[in-house]
């Protein structure tokens, strides 16, 4: 069964950082590119970054570019998002997610931006 548990949100002012994490179980996590999705109050998802499976390649939507970094460790079956100089429209739920026929999704974690 395919897991995604995202973790490492919470309450950042305005220029701060955080360093979000999605540890994977039950597929085999280095022969697939996995992605960062968000979903703020009150909109649909919006596509954050995206990453190859041997990181060879990696994408980031045009709001995060140069902010945000992803990266992943397939010895330890984990994706990460490092995000700095936050904004207040970074505020929402960020998930992990794969695609194998269907999308899995964790169950996300909230980050949320104010001062």
């Amino acid at each position: 069964e395919v897991q995604l548990v995202e973790s490492g949100g919470g309450l950042v002012q305005p220029g701060g950082s955080l360093r979000l994490s999605c540890a994977a179980s039950g597929f085999t996590f280095g022969n697939y590119g996995m992605k960062w999705v968000r979903q703020a109050p009150g909109k649909g998802p919006e596509w954050v970054s995206s990453i190859s499976s041997q990181s060879g390649s990696k994408y980031y939507a045009h709001s995060v570019k140069g902010r945000f970094t992803i990266s992943r460790d397939n010895t330890r079956n984990t994706l990460y998002l490092q995000m700095t100089n936050l904004k207040p429209e970074d505020t929402a739920v960020y998930y992990c997610a794969t695609r194998d026929g269907r999308e899995y999704r964790g169950q996300g974690t909230q980050v949320t931006v104010t001062s």
